[in-house]
């Protein structure tokens, strides 16, 4: 099994592959490559979903599954994820950031699909 530090780099390193992606205009490099980081970084996420501890390394693992999510246009995994770390203690700024992250990119894009 690959350890959490594997899983956080490889998503990033995917995240990155997908802006060089869209810079190019590659559409569906883009997707692929974002897809991927996501299937990590939720990987990632899992692997400190019930260590409470871990904040706010687990809070930021979270967040970052969710903008990945909602970038693959699944809304309501990003709403699980969001929910799942703000279930745990995230410090105040990443709590608001995983909030404002709610309320405005996914509750907006819902009521958009409406």
């Amino acid at each position: 099994m690959q350890n959490l530090e594997s899983l956080h780099r490889e998503a990033m390193n995917l995240a990155d592959q997908a802006i060089l992606a869209r810079q190019r205009g590659d559409t569906e490099a883009v997707l692929a490559f974002t897809q991927a980081a996501f299937a990590k970084e939720r990987a990632a996420a899992d692997l400190v979903a019930d260590q409470l501890d871990l904040e706010p390394t687990r809070a930021v693992l979270h967040r970052s599954a969710a903008v990945l999510a909602l970038e693959c246009h699944q809304l309501r995994e990003a709403e699980r994820l969001i929910g799942r770390a703000l279930a745990g203690y995230p410090p105040n700024d990443i709590a608001n950031e995983l909030r404002d992250l709610l309320m405005e990119e996914i509750y907006s894009q819902r009521q958009a699909i409406d």
